[in-house]
């Protein structure tokens, strides 16, 4: 085969596989059996590649019950070559002899090849030292070593008969160059963890961190910096770090390689550019001294002292002297050319203020742009702006501690929204740097997986293809068995958290009355609850400890304060009725299911996996009274009455929920009747997004303005009604996605033949609008529109502006009533 045509060969296979499957699980053959073989490095291959061939070593002794030699010369028998290409003396040789190419290799950031080249010789190689780990651990995940076998004890399922599959093929790169995670907000639960376990966060800790970023293609971390100080906390962490190539940064607020704390430790006088640029200059060129020759992007600019804005003195040439001093700094100490060390400035919070303004950096360094904390980008490049070449990157949450509240305590994130707003930013160029806040690591396993699979391939998943992603996930934990069914608790569990998170929900937050609501949502988790501990009782007790970590604990907490805050309502209302037993029978109810929810966190704490994860549930999550957390959980204050103790049969008293008439009409966004688009423009249903249904917006997403008339892109929706009216009001439910290129989105709603009303969702944008935009986790759009007659009508979305996702439609005819998630479906 010619050299050009077998590059194609390769090319087109990355191109159109999906995570194609190279494992057989048994020997027939042609296959290359595991049963006895030896991984093969060259002795003088970097340090990486001797550590990746020893822990799969380990994954495949896990799988087979036989651990492999690790060898430095080829010998007979079934081999597994592992090594760099163009550096190890094996693979050299293959290459000479033409049993293999790593032509589509070269020039590759992080690529990896695993190739069988006759029934004896496996070979795992890679365009750099994170590209054979790469190569590795992929093998060692098909084999059935999940990437959180550690961090979630997740078993490995045995069979000495398993094999790779003769012709087998792996060839892989990322499109996002840089792809971490930021361990953050991560007191009480990993600090008390790490402090019990190692000591602190020193090396004895990242190197777990370290390890599950390569099982799971990630190459990118900030480290905690609650008080912490990676390179002084540790002399051996940045040391590590270096030899595992997971490459080094700071958060948003800590210039030049030095952790906040160290100012705190070592500073001297105001971290004040103005006031104190001496000592200033001295403690970050000593952050880049330190740093030497280790994988960073370093940070520059400045914040206020303790992620803090800057003084109200501050401005826009002060911090591009600031940033010109930085990168002199850098020149001076490295005795490179600024442009050629990979460098950041984050566009965080007050920051893009700046750059509104007109503040700039050099075009080498990377634009973090962010999200508003709550999982909202905020800013996005236009397709019209000239290309960086420091690119743009996203600095993404899925926890935060701050406005309008905390929330630190459970995962609360649906990968669907994940999907929709990084699917934005990639469409968008910003693909040099992903990093989402993890908080404490634990317990958001399943969003991590999906935030570093979807950065090292965005192409390869589509919104049509998440359920399958999570199918697949639940697969890879769990076995096939019982998959879709875990598949599915997972998608609802998170769905039904991202409408409120935990730590905002309270008596009040759904009707007690109107449309049954809060009795409803409250059955819906106890229902998936039921769900979730049958198949508990099912699986094999080997799984028991991974199952609760990943899927039932979230359940099972979520339910049981669900139940509370819904007795908590119960309480206040027989109270206001003089129904004093009913209420004294709820306050009991709220002490149980209060008492409960430091059960189910203790037994995380104490029992599950025999203590190893002791603290992780140290999270406070109830008795919230402004943003910032409690010092401990308080008990919701509920009424008490002093009345005999009589039986109380609650079949003879039912909440007085009104019957329903034909008063609205109320429908998911996906029940459309008719979709209108054109060559250029489809509407993409995105499955699960919204916090009752699907959702579903226009594609793609870099789309031009549509003018609503005649027939441009829109939704139609069949409507019935009894007369005619003067005025309807028509609430469109969208996601709350933001005002991304600062001018606004738009769209238009008419009815019938009407014309058209634009309507900007971001108009009279301010702080309270966007608080409650994100603790409801919804914004409702309302336009006003007559009816000539009654009867059949149609409602007629319009897009104007890509990027809305568009959940729910409800059309009030003047009988909506007051509630959090909006009339149910009629």
């Amino acid at each position: 085969m010619k050299k050009s045509v077998l590059i194609l060969f390769v090319l087109i296979i990355s191109l159109f596989a999906k995570a194609q499957n190279i494992i057989a699980t048994k020997n027939v053959p042609g296959n290359f059996s595991l049963q006895k073989v030896s991984i093969y490095t060259d002795e003088h291959d970097d340090w990486l590649i001797q550590k990746a061939a020893s822990l799969l070593q380990q994954d495949i002794e896990k799988v087979t019950g036989n651990k492999p030699s690790i060898v430095h010369t080829i010998s007979n028998g079934n081999i597994i070559v592992v090594g760099m290409a163009n550096k190890s003396a094996a693979i050299n040789e293959l290459v000479k002899g033409k049993k293999i190419s790593i032509d589509s290799l070269q020039g590759r950031w992080d690529a990896y090849q695993v190739q069988l080249v006759n029934a004896q010789i496996l070979v795992i190689t890679g365009s750099d030292k994170r590209g054979v780990a790469y190569g590795v651990f992929e093998l060692s995940k098909q084999l059935g070593v999940s990437p959180w076998n550690w961090w979630a004890d997740v078993p490995v399922t045995q069979n000495k008969n398993i094999s790779i599959q003769k012709n087998a093929f792996l060839f892989s790169y990322p499109s996002v160059k840089y792809r971490g995670i930021f361990l953050n907000d991560e007191a009480p639960a990993l600090s008390g963890w790490t402090k019990e376990k190692f000591g602190g966060f020193n090396h004895l800790f990242y190197e777990h961190v370290f390890e599950l970023l390569l099982r799971l293609k990630g190459n990118y971390l900030w480290p905690a910096m609650w008080g912490n100080a990676f390179n002084d906390d540790d002399s051996i962490n940045p040391i590590l770090a270096n030899k595992y190539g997971i490459v080094m940064g700071t958060s948003h607020h800590e210039p030049m390689m030095r952790a906040h704390d160290e100012w705190r430790r070592y500073g001297s006088g105001k971290w004040n550019y103005d006031v104190n640029s001496t000592k200033l200059d001295e403690f970050w060129k000593k952050g880049i001294q330190r740093n030497g020759n280790n994988e960073s992007i370093v940070a520059v600019g400045m914040r206020g002292d303790g992620d803090e804005p800057m003084s109200e003195q501050s401005n826009i040439a002060l911090l591009e002297k600031i940033v010109a001093r930085q990168r002199a700094i850098i020149e001076e100490v490295t005795g490179k050319r600024a442009e050629d060390v990979p460098q950041m400035w984050a566009l965080y919070k007050e920051v893009q203020e700046y750059y509104d303004k007109g503040m700039r950096v050099p075009d080498d360094v990377t634009l973090l742009l962010c999200d508003d904390n709550w999982g909202n980008i905020r800013k996005l490049p236009k397709l019209t702006d000239k290309p960086r070449k420091g690119g743009y990157g996203i600095y993404y949450h899925f926890d935060y501690v701050g406005d309008p509240r905390n929330y630190k305590w459970l995962n609360t994130n649906q990968i669907e929204r994940t999907w929709e707003q990084m699917h934005l930013a990639y469409e968008y160029g910003a693909k040099q740097v992903w990093i989402v806040n993890v908080g404490d690591l634990k317990p958001m396993e399943f969003p991590i997986s999906f935030f570093l699979d979807y950065a090292w391939k965005p192409e390869k998943i589509k919104a049509e293809d998440l359920p399958a992603y999570t199918r697949n996930w639940a697969q890879q934990q769990f076995g096939k068995e019982y998959a879709a069914s875990i598949a599915n608790i997972l998608t609802k569990y998170t769905q039904y958290n991202a409408r409120r998170k935990p730590e905002l929900l309270n008596d009040s937050t759904f009707s007690l009355l109107n449309y049954n609501e809060f009795q409803s949502v409250t059955n819906d988790y106890n229902k998936l609850l039921k769900e979730a501990e049958a198949i508990n009782r099912k699986l094999p007790s080997q799984y028991s400890d991974a199952y609760f970590q990943l899927v039932l604990h979230p359940v099972k907490a979520c339910a049981n304060l669900y139940s509370m805050y819904l007795a908590v309502a119960k309480n206040k209302y027989f109270a206001e009725q003089k129904e004093y037993t009913l209420a004294n029978v709820m306050a009991d109810s709220v002490a149980f299911y209060y008492a409960n929810d430091a059960r189910i966190s203790k037994y995380y704490n104490d029992t599950l996996a025999g203590g190893k994860w002791q603290h992780m549930m140290d999270q406070t999550h109830i008795g919230y009274t402004y943003w910032q957390q409690p010092d401990s959980n308080k008990m919701p204050q509920v009424v008490r009455f002093d009345v005999a103790n009589k039986n109380v049969s609650f079949a003879k008293y039912t909440l007085p929920v009104g019957t329903e008439k034909n008063e609205y009409a109320a429908f998911e966004a996906n029940r459309f009747t008719k979709a209108i688009g054109n060559s250029k423009i489809k509407w993409q249903v995105i499955p699960n997004i919204g916090r009752t249904g699907d959702g579903i917006t226009p594609f793609p997403v870099t789309a031009s303005v549509q003018t609503p008339k005649n027939n441009a892109p829109h939704l139609e929706y069949e409507i019935t009604t009894n007369a005619a009216t003067d005025s309807i009001t028509v609430s469109l439910y969208f996601s709350p996605t933001l005002n991304f290129h600062n001018d606004g989105l738009r769209y238009a709603v008419s009815i019938d033949d009407a014309t058209p009303q634009v309507i900007n969702i971001h108009e009279g944008m301010n702080n309270k609008k966007w608080g409650n935009w994100v603790a409801n986790n919804i914004i409702i759009s309302n336009s006003k529109h007559p009816l000539k007659n009654g009867g059949k009508h149609v409602v007629k979305y319009w897009m104007v502006d890509a990027g809305l996702v568009l959940q729910k439609v409800v059309v009030d005819f003047g009988g909506v009533k007051q509630s959090y998630l909006g009339p149910p479906e009629n």
